[in-house]
């Protein structure tokens, strides 16, 4: 932290910018500490925390955008204070009580005005340099009275030195207890936001004798477009987008499905639970955001709901991956053997990315993210890598076979599927790298109107690669793109094959009695012959 004049305490970021070491520590450990629920943030008897020589709240921090200029409407709806809501941005107080203890209350005079002070300070993070001192080889945020006689603060405040060329922040307000009354509550106000930025809101104590205090109420934070923070209000119009990208891919994929349907196999089926399921998330998630918008708070039941089709869209979609690489639907007809392997590998992955769903969405808006949410990053990341190995490895395997059967056609098609994984693994691990980057170089989320890029690539990558799959693997009449090699394969295990998939007996013989009809020998069907047969009719 710099002070003209004063000693130097910072933290150098990777691009070279500045930030105050005692405002990091306060960001890292209260919003680990402290919960938010919603865009109005509720504080329910919740303590202050001592650091240095404070006790201090984390009342909420969220991206704001600047206030828009509006003539209102009629009958527009008005804040506490008058003031049209529509197009401003602002951080309301309503009902925010500050309680003390009884005995501490009783040690005062019944005739003080005031007994004890409690500040709401509102920062932007540019000016976090600008909050607390480094004093005497220590941190100090409360003023002392030797720093008092320097004329920089007064004793039992804040330490604030106002932006030049903004003198009214960062913002103080403050209230008073009275006499030995052990509650002080402030008045309904509203702080209006001109400078778009993140804003942190700090409830401080500077009196000693006021440890122990605790705080309710609640505050409420909007922007000129609604309650979403700043840094979800993008996610709300990529939803929407994506929403209607899954739309128009089922549409399409459903009309090649009717025109198919006496070629659809089981494979096709998964498919088309990927595209419903993607199509159910999105929306979900976009009028979760929207009432969100609207109401200030996140509704439990869409957030529950939105949480657990992502987590059994993301499931589903790795066992789809998984179960194509292992040449299902296309060189084998049943998983055999390993139906059970994979069906508890989806399980505990659906577990656990629900879990982390769960902590990350439901009931948070903090535009900061907390230390919770990295203990259970690691199982889902290490979930994904055991599908990545066990994907990649089937399909060395199946490339291997259909090369040795010299299945050209077949070869050529699970050559462009590796192919298109390839490429998403290499972009997926080029992000990732970018994504460590951002945080790390911007760790109190200054960045955050840029911060909606990091999940959209996600949204669009797995997009991008249920598409390819689609086109690799759409329903065809063609009658030996999807005949089954005889074999090591043919495992007994539960059948997955549907409609127009040959299994062997009486179904093999109906297929056989079909192809003479067309002049072609079962060789060309389940022999070697096959490949040719279907390069001659591609």
């Amino acid at each position: 932290m710099v002070l003209r004049g004063g000693i130097q305490c910072d933290l150098l970021l990777a691009n070279g910018r500045k930030i105050p070491i005692i405002f990091v520590l306060l960001v890292l450990i209260l919003v680990s500490e402290n919960g938010v629920r919603a865009s109005i943030h509720e504080y329910k008897n919740e303590a202050f925390i001592p650091r240095f020589n404070s006790f201090f709240f984390h009342g909420g921090s969220e991206g704001l955008y600047a206030s828009k200029v509006l003539d209102p409407p009629k009958n527009t709806p008005t804040d506490d204070n008058s003031k049209p809501l529509n197009g401003k941005s602002f951080i309301r107080f309503e009902s925010v009580t500050f309680r003390r203890p009884a005995e501490v209350a009783l040690k005062q005079n019944d005739y003080q005005q005031s007994t004890g002070v409690v500040e709401a300070i509102i920062v932007e993070v540019k000016d976090s340099d600008k909050i607390g001192r480094a004093y005497m080889n220590s941190n100090a945020i409360c003023c002392n009275r030797t720093l008092a006689k320097e004329g920089v603060c007064k004793v039992g405040e804040v330490i604030i030195r106002n932006s030049p060329d903004n003198p009214e922040w960062p913002k103080r307000l403050q209230v008073s207890f009275e006499g030995v009354n052990e509650e002080a509550k402030m008045d309904i106000q509203t702080v209006e936001i001109n400078r778009t930025g993140m804003y942190f809101l700090y409830f401080v104590v500077c009196d000693p004798e006021l440890k122990g205090t605790l705080i309710s109420g609640r505050t409420v934070w909007r922007n000129p477009e609604g309650y979403l923070p700043g840094k979800m209000a993008p996610m709300m119009k990529l939803y929407g987008f994506m929403s209607l990208a899954y739309l128009i891919l089922g549409l399409l994929w459903f009309l090649r499905f009717v025109q198919q349907w006496k070629d659809i196999i089981q494979l096709h089926y998964q498919i088309t639970a990927v595209i419903g399921l993607g199509m159910c998330e999105m929306a979900l998630w976009y009028f979760e955001y929207a009432n969100f918008n609207a109401t200030g708070s996140r509704p439990i039941g869409i957030t529950l709901w939105a949480v657990t089709f992502t987590a059994i869209k993301k499931t589903v979609s790795r066992l789809l991956l998984l179960v194509v690489s292992m040449g299902y639907g296309v060189m084998r007809p049943t998983l055999g053997g390993i139906t059970a392997k994979v069906t508890l590998l989806g399980m505990v992955y659906f577990m656990a990315s629900e879990a982390l769903e769960l902590v990350e969405h439901l009931g948070n808006i903090n535009d900061f993210a907390g230390k919770s949410r990295l203990f259970l990053v690691l199982p889902v990341a290490l979930l994904d890598a055991c599908f990545i190995v066990w994907i990649f490895s089937s399909l060395s395997k199946t490339l291997e076979k259909l090369q040795i059967r010299r299945s050209m056609a077949k070869l050529e098609l699970y050559r462009k599927f590796t192919n298109s994984l390839a490429i998403s693994i290499l972009l997926s691990v080029a992000w990732i790298g970018y994504e460590l980057y951002f945080n790390a170089s911007d760790p109190l989320s200054e960045s955050w109107r840029r911060a909606w890029i990091i999940p959209a690539f996600w949204m669009l990558l797995a997009f991008i690669l249920l598409v390819v799959i689609c086109i690799l693997f759409a329903p065809s009449n063609n009658p030996t793109r999807y005949a089954h090699e005889t074999g090591e394969d043919e495992e007994e295990g539960i059948s997955l094959t549907g409609a127009g998939v040959v299994v062997g007996g009486e179904l093999a013989s109906k297929v056989e009695r079909k192809e003479r009809k067309a002049s072609i020998t079962s060789d060309h069907v389940f022999g070697l012959g096959e490949d040719v047969e279907e390069d001659k009719r591609e």
